[in-house]
C-alpha cells in the first residue's frame, strides 16, 4: 500500500518545489507587464551575481584556450546576461571582449591593460551559453559565437 502512495507524493513534492522556486525569483524577475516569469523561462540576471561571474570567467577562459592569439583577452563590457533554471542553470552572456597587452604566458591577467595601439587593438562581441550544475561542480560551454566589433 505504501508503494502506491509514493508516486503521488513525489509528484506533489516536485510541484511544491517548482512553485517555491517560482515565488523565490522575487521582484527583479518580474516582467515589464507585471506578470510573473514562467518557470524555465529566461530571466535578466545581475552581472554581479556570483553564478554569473563564475559563468563569465569560465566563458572567457574557454575563449582564451580556443584562441590562437598570443595575447590574453578579457571582458571590456558585459552587454546582457540572462539565466534559465533547468536541471541546473543556463547562463546566456553577451560580452564585448578586448585584447590585452599581456601574453597568455603571463600571470595575473585580470589586471592587464587593453592594447591602445590601433594595429594591436581587437574588440570582439561574443555570445556564450554556459550550462552549470553547481551542486555537482559541473560547468560546460554549450554554445559560443563571436564576431569583430
Amino acid at each position: 500500500m505504501a508503494g502506491h502512495l509514493r508516486t503521488p507524493l513525489l509528484l506533489l513534492a516536485a510541484l511544491a518545489l517548482t512553485l517555491a522556486l517560482a515565488v523565490d525569483l522575487g521582484p527583479r524577475a518580474s516582467r515589464k507587464n507585471g506578470k510573473s516569469p514562467m518557470v524555465g523561462g529566461l530571466l535578466d540576471a545581475d552581472v554581479n551575481e556570483e553564478g554569473v561571474q563564475q559563468a563569465l570567467n569560465f566563458a572567457l577562459s574557454e575563449y582564451n584556450k580556443a584562441s590562437n592569439d598570443a595575447y590574453h583577452s578579457r571582458a571590456m563590457r558585459v552587454v546582457r546576461v540572462r539565466k534559465q533554471v533547468v536541471a541546473g542553470l543556463n547562463y546566456f552572456l553577451e560580452v564585448e571582449i578586448g585584447r590585452t597587452r599581456c601574453t597568455k604566458s603571463q600571470p595575473n591577467l585580470d589586471s592587464c591593460p587593453f592594447h591602445d595601439q590601433p594595429h594591436l587593438m581587437r574588440k570582439t562581441l561574443c555570445s556564450f551559453q554556459i550550462y552549470t550544475v553547481p551542486w555537482l561542480g559541473k560547468t560546460s560551454l554549450v554554445k559560443s559565437s563571436c564576431q569583430d566589433a
